[in-house]
C-alpha cells in the first residue's frame, strides 16, 4: 500500500484527490490546519495530520516521514507556492519521500517563459527547487477548469448580456479538464512510479472557442451572441493596460492565462490519458448539461475581483 501525503487537504480539489487516493487503495494522510480539521471525513485507511507549510521544515519532517509520495494542492501566492511548498519539499528530503506533485494543475505552465503570467511564474520559481534536490518532482497539467474559465473571471461567458466573448479568431484548439476529472487523474498519476521526474499531460477535452460556444448553446437552448474582443496582440495589450490600472493582479491575471492558452504556447503536448484507462473524462457537453448549467443563469451574488480564485 502506496503512502501519499497530500497538503491542502480540504480544499475542492485537494479534498477530492484525498477521495481518489482512497479509492485506489492507498494510505492518505491529510495535511490540516486546526480550523479544517473537522472538514475532514473518517475513513480506516486516511490519517490526520495538523500542520501549517508555514510551520518549516523540520515541524512538517514528523508528517512526512514514511511517506512515498507528497501531494500539493494549496494555493495562495508567494509565501505558499514558493516559501511554503519549498519547506515541505526539504521536510520530504530528509524523510527520504520518493516523489512530489507539486501544486500546477493547470495549462503547461512550462511552456513559456517568465513574465507571461505572475501566478505560473511563482511555480516556476518553486519547480526550480527539484534541480537539486532528491525527491523526484511529478508534474500535472490539464489545461483550464470549466468551473472558472466558463465563470466570471474569464469574461467568456456573459448570461445577463448573452454573449460569448473571444479573443483571436477563436479556432485554435484548447485543452479543458474538470475539477473532478482533475483529482481523478492526480489520484492516478501519484500512485504510478513512473512518473517521477515527468510532466504529464491529460486532458478531459480539446476544443476551440467556437466549438466551445456550440457547445454552450446546444446545452443552454439559447443562442450566445460571439463577441470578437480583438487579437490576440490586443489580448496582450489589454493585459498591460489593466496591470497599470488594476488593485489586485486577480483584475488581470485570468487574461494573462488566455494569452498563453490562445497563442498556442500553453497547449499540452504528448498527452497520457491512454497510461490511465481507468479515468474516463468528462466531456464538456456533459459537464455543461450537469453542474455547469450554472453558468447560463446571472449569478445571485457576482464574485468580488479579491474573491476569483486563482486557478486557471
Amino acid at each position: 500500500m502506496t503512502t501519499v501525503l497530500v497538503a491542502g487537504a480540504t480544499g475542492g480539489l485537494g479534498s477530492l484527490v484525498v477521495k481518489n487516493l482512497l479509492d485506489r487503495g492507498a494510505d492518505v494522510r491529510a495535511l490540516v490546519r486546526t480550523s479544517s480539521v473537522d472538514k475532514v471525513a473518517a475513513h480506516p485507511n486516511l490519517t490526520v495530520c495538523v500542520g501549517d507549510l508555514a510551520d518549516g521544515a523540520d515541524a512538517l519532517r514528523q508528517h512526512v516521514d514514511g511517506v512515498e509520495v507528497v501531494v500539493s494542492a494549496v494555493q495562495g501566492g508567494p509565501e505558499v507556492i514558493i516559501d511554503g511548498q519549498r519547506e515541505l519539499l526539504r521536510a520530504a528530503e530528509r524523510a527520504g519521500v520518493h516523489r512530489m506533485v507539486p501544486s500546477d494543475f493547470s495549462i503547461d505552465l512550462y511552456g513559456y517563459g517568465y513574465g507571461v503570467n505572475i501566478l505560473s511564474d511563482l511555480r516556476r520559481v518553486f519547480a526550480e527547487s527539484f534541480a537539486t534536490s532528491t525527491v523526484a518532482r511529478t508534474s500535472v497539467a490539464v489545461g483550464a477548469f470549466p468551473e472558472y474559465f466558463l465563470g466570471p473571471v474569464h469574461e467568456v461567458l456573459d448570461p445577463a448580456a448573452g454573449t460569448f466573448s473571444v479573443w483571436g479568431d477563436g479556432t485554435r484548439p484548447i485543452d479543458i479538464t474538470t475539477i473532478p476529472d482533475t483529482a481523478a487523474f492526480t489520484a492516478a498519476i501519484a500512485l504510478d512510479p513512473g512518473t517521477a521526474g515527468r510532466e504529464v499531460h491529460v486532458v478531459g477535452e480539446r476544443l476551440s472557442m467556437l466549438e466551445l460556444r456550440n457547445a454552450v448553446e446546444a446545452a443552454s437552448g439559447r443562442r450566445w451572441a460571439l463577441v470578437r474582443k480583438g487579437t490576440v496582440q490586443d489580448l496582450r495589450a489589454e493585459v498591460v493596460r489593466r496591470q497599470f490600472a488594476a488593485s489586485s493582479m486577480l483584475e488581470y491575471v485570468a487574461l494573462q492565462y488566455q494569452v498563453a492558452m490562445f497563442d498556442g504556447s500553453a497547449s499540452l503536448r504528448d498527452v497520457r490519458n491512454a497510461d490511465y484507462p481507468d479515468v474516463v473524462p468528462t466531456s464538456v457537453a456533459a459537464y455543461l448539461a450537469g453542474s455547469g448549467a450554472a453558468h447560463f443563469t446571472v449569478p445571485d451574488q457576482v464574485r468580488r475581483p479579491d474573491e476569483w480564485p486563482t486557478a486557471v
